[in-house]
């Protein structure tokens, strides 16, 4: 990154214009040896090229005309800038170079070290957070997203409210002549927000009200629930698509989709689930985004399956992986429980050797993963077969003979059991191999009694 450096316009060159889009992103990133007690040497580190070219997929994500970027490794982060005073000179003359009118920095930076930067390059800058809630409030669809994008937004700017003019106090305090400054205009913003925020979560506590009246009334049916989870763009909203024939937005970009669907699907045994689409995860997730969708995430948190959509075909899948698990255990689930299926997704993407390679990989995990294409449909029927045999796991299963005159028994067990084979006999009886939910159980030993047989 070596940015040309002039104060004065060249004769010819486009005046700087407003509202253009044009963007420097800059990566300042610790040096290693800064970083080896960060992160454990049994955890994959993304490498800085990996990380820059996130960001500025990130940037392209709100359609920001990348003009450059570069990496500025780091031996220690300025509380004043974040980055050393030679390279806060160094991309100020890119700035003006390129005739940027944003910067945007792929680190979290304080309101101090964002406002000084901002002094120095003359350009309106951005720090990761900023920029993942940009993506996210163009991305909301529904009245629930766009709440919840809110109150992240608003909960960020309160602590970015700055005093620029003290002109702007609205009223003096005390009596006489003698009183000081009343309210300024900056304590007003903060008021205001701070009001506004509380008026959001009120209305999310409502949302959250809601979609818990809609899991027990799906309880009460009951469907299990199968939730995709995965790194940003890692094809979840594809594989939704594929698994349920709906027509969810799903496209090569970052945060592609934010609100919840839920859609049903049918197993290979005659089982309905319903399969629920969430929000992509990413490194660095901002706090406040996922206490703003904690409501939406709840379908994680009370999802009886977990798939975890990996891009296999990605150079950090493994870093990604440990991200999807880091934000699942600030939610509350143990990745490790017994509920997640690793659904490794994108082989469509590999050269023929390295299929082989995962796949036997795969085989060799106590918990193996499904390896599938979302976009071919190939691994589908294995997928399906899978989340049953994982839902079955802790229900018995029994053989229970039908004569042939009773329909309404058969109809009973098709319901109300997963009927898992069949066979009849000379007689035209029906033995039918089931698989019931406990909380069935009872209600079909009552009903079959001897003739249900444990198997």
């Amino acid at each position: 990154m070596e940015p040309r450096r002039r104060d004065k316009p060249r004769e010819g060159a486009p005046e700087r214009r407003s509202g253009t889009g044009r963007s420097v992103v800059i990566g300042p990133y610790l040096r290693e040896r800064a970083t080896r007690d960060a992160v454990p040497e049994t955890e994959a580190r993304r490498t800085p090229e990996a990380r820059l070219d996130e960001a500025v997929g990130l940037a392209a994500a709100i359609d920001l005309e990348i003009v450059a970027s570069g990496i500025v490794a780091l031996g220690a982060i300025r509380p004043a800038t974040y980055i050393g005073k030679g390279k806060v000179d160094e991309i100020a003359g890119l700035v003006r170079t390129h005739d940027a009118e944003l910067v945007v920095m792929d680190c979290a930076l304080s309101p101090v070290q964002q406002r000084n930067l901002e002094k120095e390059w003359r350009a309106k800058v951005l720090d990761r957070t900023g920029l993942i809630l940009e993506i996210f409030g163009r991305r909301a669809r529904t009245r629930e997203g766009a709440l919840q994008v809110e109150l992240a937004h608003l909960t960020y700017q309160r602590s970015r409210l700055v005093r620029s003019w003290t002109h702007l106090e609205r009223q003096r305090g005390g009596f006489g002549f003698l009183g000081g400054p009343g309210e300024s205009q900056i304590e007003l913003d903060r008021r205001l927000i701070g009001e506004r925020i509380a008026r959001l979560k009120t209305e999310l506590e409502s949302v959250k009200r809601t979609r818990s009246l809609h899991r027990e009334s799906r309880k009460r049916v009951p469907y299990p629930i199968v939730a995709l989870v995965g790194y940003t763009n890692a094809g979840k909203s594809t594989l939704f698509n594929r698994l349920t024939a709906a027509t969810v937005l799903s496209a090569d970009m970052l945060f592609a989709t934010l609100d919840p669907t839920l859609r049903a699907i049918e197993l290979p045994h005659g089982n309905r689930v319903i399969l629920s689409d969430t929000v992509g995860f990413i490194s660095d997730l901002p706090t406040m985004l996922v206490a703003a969708f904690r409501a939406t995430l709840e379908e994680v948190i009370e999802a009886d399956v977990i798939l975890h959509v990996r891009d296999v075909s990605h150079g950090d899948t493994q870093a990604q992986a440990g991200d999807v698990r880091a934000v699942l255990k600030d939610l509350g689930v143990d990745p490790d429980g017994g509920r997640l299926i690793e659904v490794w997704n994108k082989i469509d993407n590999l050269p023929p050797g390295e299929r082989e390679r995962l796949a036997n990989l795969a085989r060799r995990q106590s918990s193996p993963p499904v390896l599938v294409s979302a976009l071919t449909g190939e691994g589908m029927d294995g997928l399906k077969a899978l989340i049953e045999d994982k839902l079955g796991a802790g229900r018995k299963t029994y053989e229970i003979t039908v004569d042939a005159a009773d329909g309404a028994s058969a109809g009973w067990l098709y319901r109300h059991a997963e009927v898992l084979g069949k066979r009849a006999d000379e007689s035209g009886a029906t033995t039918l191999r089931i698989r019931i939910d406990p909380a069935n159980e009872g209600v079909l030993l009552a009903k079959f009694g001897a003739r249900a047989r444990a198997g």
